[in-house]
């Protein structure tokens, strides 16, 4: 059986779209960056946290197979996880404003005795954005519970100038990478998912 470590309504969506049976799971796990730790350890981390943590939750099933993904904005090396308030939001948007950041999202499949792991980057431009436009959007809350506080499947889409990489991915799981990685478990008898 096939379960997916998330919260994410988004990676529900998009895991569906791959049309292959599966339940979502409810949990709660630390996402801090610990010191010295880079942007792509980091989200590795957490995506393969995530995923240990929903093997641990469904241990009673020997079938289980589990997914766990994680995504940041990425700009100068700093991470922009989701904004703890509007100000921050809108901070967020003004620093990623005309330029061009990385979209880093790892996906993490554990099962009994076996973890893969696919790192998907993309790069993303923005326009540069007026204190109006950046007030308008923030105003309509989409960029709350988003990292780097925007949505590209959502009203910011207007304000992406150049997308290189994994649309998808931006979302918060790679569709194709996704789709390879359960391939490969199936490939090895591990699990069929």
């Amino acid at each position: 059986m096939l379960y997916l470590a998330s919260r994410s309504p988004r990676r529900t969506d998009l895991l569906a779209r791959l049309d292959r049976p599966f339940r979502a799971l409810d949990l709660d796990v630390p996402e801090v960056r610990a010191a010295g730790e880079t942007a792509q350890d980091y989200v590795r981390r957490v995506a393969v946290d995530k995923a240990r943590a929903g093997l641990a939750l469904v241990a009673d099933d020997p079938h289980a197979c589990v997914l766990g993904a994680d995504t940041e904005v990425v700009l100068d090396g700093e991470v922009f996880g989701k904004p703890v308030d509007t100000a921050d939001a809108a901070a967020m948007l003004r620093r990623l404003s005309g330029r061009t950041h990385q979209v880093m999202t790892v996906v993490a499949l554990v099962a009994a005795g076996i973890e893969q792991v696919v790192e998907v980057v993309s790069e993303v431009s923005f326009i540069a954005l007026d204190d109006a436009a950046i007030a308008a959007y923030v105003a309509t809350g989409e960029p709350m519970g988003k990292a780097g506080a925007y949505a590209i499947q959502g009203g910011a889409e207007r304000y992406i100038r150049h997308l290189a990489g994994s649309y998808s991915g931006v979302m918060g799981l790679p569709l194709q990478q996704t789709e390879q990685l359960l391939q490969a478990f199936e490939s090895k008898g591990v699990a069929h998912v």
